[in-house]
């Protein structure tokens, strides 16, 4: 079959890898994918959230699925865009419709969903320009330090941990006043801090059955030792060695299982990816948020511990038999060392020419911000490429990795040197 990937960043390569592995994959095309997208597949210069000229491209070129990759154009609604043309409903979207990527669209509704379905969550309330005053009221009842996000899609940086009242009544007022995150801050969640150990739990659904991919930790800070401002993500390891077989059965139980039952009980079609960020509060599970996709750069990390063919699953999701699918994950270690721009995440270089990729020796190199300038390869954004190497133990994998992303080199290249180091001690 023909498959249509939409997206460019470094969780897209490390699918276009992944399904260019397929025989059941004849040709596939990543719109607009990056320049190390196009050894897998054709890239397309389309935006992800040109719907119509979406649609033009999967008729001409006999598209029989497409995998969304991205959150906006799955909360802008392309998968119902396709179900209500006549000429499109027949090819299977792997993304939720509009409603059930509110998980991810809207914190408050999200929130909402959790409370209604018992998934547990930190203690929380929503608030709005009208009743600026109650937030400020609420505000001065939480403990410290307290948790602000916008309600909408803000890039990754609408959360803030504040840790003074002083400093958290100043950030909703600006927030709510000023639009700090632009229309995404137009309400606010004030959310309890919790405490504990970060997890990335990975969820393929067809909307009844689902398979839970392997988990991941990811590092955000662009310091070493988890300082500085907060990234898209700096690295990621999978497997994660807290998340053992009693800690997951809590995650199944209490978070999956109630999130999967709950979308059905409230007839939220769904058939896609659900992204839960966890945090392990002393062995409990607690909620941080849901996603509609997966995650960047865990998916770097994830790809490459599945065995089974991908697009056999992707097919499962579509065609409502995913149970029936094999998922085969591998005992082996993925680690992930992001190189960034420097000066990221403000104001970073662009344009400069990378070299030394084809140095790296046992780690596959996944492209993010990058494009090609004739026979050069240019580092276009803030996270430039994800480098992966799968081993046999984590010190190994990261070893390797850390290595790996030593070889190659451009003006201003960065990267961590302690991922995962916290997990080996």
């Amino acid at each position: 079959m023909n498959i249509l990937l939409l997206g460019s960043g470094g969780r897209e390569s490390a699918f276009a890898w992944k399904i260019s592995q397929s025989p059941k994959c004849d040709k596939l095309f990543i719109a607009p994918g990056n320049a190390g997208t196009g050894q897998y597949g054709t890239n397309i210069n389309l935006k992800v959230t040109d719907f119509e000229g979406i649609k033009a491209f999967a008729l001409a070129n006999d598209i029989k699925m497409v995998l969304v990759g991205p959150e906006e154009p799955l909360v802008k609604g392309i998968h119902d865009f396709f179900l209500a043309d006549e000429q499109l409903k027949s090819i299977p979207v792997i993304g939720p419709q509009q409603e059930g990527a509110q998980l991810e669209g809207s914190k408050d509704y999200s929130k909402a969903f959790m409370q209604r379905h018992n998934v547990p969550t930190a203690a929380s309330r929503t608030f709005t320009r009208d009743n600026l005053q109650e937030g400020f009221d609420y505000l001065a009842t939480t403990g410290l330090p307290v948790v602000l996000k916008a309600d909408g899609l803000a890039a990754g940086k609408g959360v803030l941990i504040c840790l003074t009242l002083e400093e958290a009544r100043q950030e909703l007022l600006e927030m709510l006043t000023e639009a700090k995150f632009g229309d995404a801050s137009s309400k606010v969640v004030i959310e309890q801090f919790l405490q504990g150990i970060e997890l990335s739990v990975f969820v393929m659904t067809d909307g009844t059955n689902y398979k839970i991919l392997p988990e991941a930790k990811d590092y955000k800070r662009i310091g070493e030792g988890d300082t500085g401002l907060n990234t898209g993500g700096m690295g990621s390891v999978s497997p994660v060695h807290f998340a053992d077989a009693e800690f997951m059965q809590k995650v199944e139980q209490r978070v999956i299982i109630p999130t999967v039952e709950g979308l059905k009980k409230e007839g939220i079609p769904y058939k896609g990816f659900i992204f839960i960020g966890l945090m392990n509060t002393y062995g409990e599970p607690w909620v941080i948020e849901y996603n509609c996709r997966m995650g960047d750069p865990e998916t770097e990390s994830v790809m490459p511990r599945i065995e089974s063919d991908f697009v056999d699953l992707l097919m499962g999701v579509a065609e409502g038999n995913l149970n029936e699918k094999e998922l085969i994950i591998s005992n082996k270690t993925a680690a992930t060392v992001v190189c960034v721009a420097g000066g990221y995440p403000g104001e970073y270089l662009k344009n400069k020419t990378i070299i030394g990729i084809e140095n790296v020796r046992d780690s596959h190199v996944f492209h993010a911000g990058t494009a090609l300038d004739g026979d050069n390869i240019q580092a276009t954004g803030g996270r430039v490429l994800a480098v992966t190497s799968l081993q046999d133990n984590m010190f190994d994998a990261l070893q390797q990795a850390t290595a790996d992303a030593a070889r190659i080199y451009y003006d201003g290249a960065y990267f961590r040197k302690d991922i995962g180091f916290d997990l080996l001690n």
